[in-house]
């Protein structure tokens, strides 16, 4: 039986020999880690970071975006605004019982109070001589308005014109030598193109935020007049109103106006949902020189009732996509019935881009000053035309429009009763005395036609391309009217194309 000895020392050399031999094989390791990499060095012990080409990158685009908020950020104002609200005392203290308690602590008999409500937003410097950019939401009934540099300095302003239709204002500081943004091409942006927003949201003064174009041309939303905003996913919040966005180089291209938020709707109430509206730049320009020259601004004027394209329209007027907007009606005398512009002409294209919706194109010609040419292409009997027109003054109190058939027992147009047009019921429904076509004096709620959206009182004036004179033509023609049927109509004064489906 062997007793067990404990085994001889390693000598010291040797543990240093095998620790260096793992020392190599970890650092030729990472050699080859590097190497199959393409380059990427890992995280230092010494506290620098990450190296490599593609974080300089990343650190090149962090100094392009300091640059952008370095240049701009001294062109942004805070606004705070002051407005005095009179508020009528309640009867309640009038009341002699209860004066007798309470004396005149709620002041004299029948004298308004007088209540002060702040607000802050933002503009945008625009000219050395102190004129600035702003949304007529911010300064809309203040009394007072108080604007704030970046260099902490505080001018008094004064407005020098407002546009309620596209939220856009004018104000002015007494100043000389200012920073300014410089006007950027809001035409060019593109879906994905990167954007910074600058403001002073919930007060914080002087924020920035960076995202992208989510979309352009964004309409039919209903908040202001004029519509055809940028949208972006760029944190905009309450009190960014008529702040800047700028592109990548630092070219205004918008004014925030608004947010769309999940349980507040339109506007500025509530936070950012990653949707954010900005007047485009172009716009907000065109706004600005006329308010700034005559206090008011002049707005092209085509002379046509539009409709957007949907794909029954499309279908019935040859058009291969919904891209565009039908002519519903024609302005006797005005610009587009003088360059031959009928209606059922379909409009594709606006100075030779294409836009997504009636609302859009109502826009795009009320941006454009008096006496400007534009082209349209138009098709007209299934050919696509280039149509050059000149247009006019948009008439002050013309709103923003857009568009919207005895009873036939049988067919698409069963359960319609029509009449004649007499004098009396043109007048009753403001029609000009050469209006032709019959009025509709019931429908069957259950009939195609009602379900297609038509209604008593309107007026018919074609089915399928075909004039209705009067009520033997309507009989007439719903007789043979057993597919699809395309119809023109007259309501509340404006005319429309409806497509009514059999079923």
């Amino acid at each position: 039986m062997r007793a067990n000895r404990p085994s001889p020392a390693r000598p010291r050399s040797a543990d240093a020999a095998v620790w260096l031999g793992t020392a190599a094989v970890i650092v030729l390791a990472v050699a080859v880690a590097i190497s199959s990499s393409g380059g990427r060095s890992l995280a230092l012990a010494s506290g620098r970071g990450l190296d490599g080409d593609d974080i300089s990158v990343l650190e090149a685009q962090n100094r392009a975006f300091e640059r952008i908020a370095e240049a701009v950020t001294p062109a942004i104002v805070n606004i705070q605004t002051t407005q005095v609200i009179k508020i009528q005392q309640s009867p309640f203290t009038q009341d002699p019982f209860f004066r007798q308690f309470f004396g005149n602590m709620f002041g004299p008999y029948n004298i308004p109070r007088e209540q002060r409500e702040h607000a802050l937003g933002s503009g945008v410097i625009v000219s050395a001589d102190g004129t600035i950019v702003t949304n007529n939401h911010v300064v809309a009934k203040a009394s007072e308005i108080q604007v704030m540099l970046a260099d902490k300095r505080v001018f008094k302003a004064k407005v020098v014109g407002a546009d309620p239709d596209t939220d856009v204002a004018v104000i002015r500081i007494e100043a000389s030598k200012l920073p300014i943004v410089t006007w950027g091409d809001s035409a060019a942006l593109r879906v994905g193109d990167t954007v910074m927003a600058f403001g002073n949201p919930f007060g914080l003064s002087f924020t920035v935020t960076r995202g992208i174009v989510s979309a352009v041309g964004r309409a039919g939303l209903g908040i202001e007049g004029f519509e055809d905003f940028i949208q972006t996913d760029a944190a905009i919040n309450p009190g960014n109103s008529g702040g800047a966005l700028v592109d990548v180089r630092g070219r205004l291209v918008g004014i925030n106006t608004a947010i769309v938020t999940g349980g507040s709707g339109m506007g500025g109430e509530g936070g950012s949902n990653g949707i954010g509206l900005a007047i485009p730049a172009d716009i907000v320009r065109h706004a600005m020189e006329s308010l700034v020259k005559t206090g008011k601004v002049a707005r092209g004027y085509l002379g046509i009732t539009v409709g957007d394209l949907t794909e029954k329209l499309a279908h019935q007027f040859g058009v291969p996509d919904v891209s565009g907007a039908v002519v519903e009606d024609v302005t006797p005398g005005s610009p587009a019935d003088k360059a031959g512009i009928k209606a059922g002409d379909v409009i594709r294209t606006f100075d030779g881009q294409s836009f997504g919706s009636k609302d859009r194109l109502i826009s795009q010609v009320a941006s454009r000053d008096p006496g400007t040419v534009v082209t349209l292409g138009v098709l007209h009997d299934g050919k696509l035309e280039t149509v050059a027109v000149t247009l006019g003054t948009r008439p002050a109190d013309l709103e923003a429009r857009g568009g919207t058939g005895k009873a036939p027992t049988q067919g698409t147009l069963r359960g319609v009763s029509v009449q004649n047009l007499t004098p009396q019921l043109r007048d009753q429904l403001d029609l000009p005395a050469d209006a032709r076509g019959v009025v509709i004096a019931s429908i069957d709620p259950s009939s195609p036609a009602a379900q297609g959206g038509l209604q008593a009182g309107d007026v018919i004036q074609e089915i399928d391309r075909h004039p209705v004179n009067n009520a033997a033509d309507f009989e007439r023609l719903a007789a043979g009217a057993k597919g699809e049927v395309l119809l023109r109509i007259v309501r509340q004064g404006s005319g429309a194309f409806v497509v009514i489906s059999p079923e």
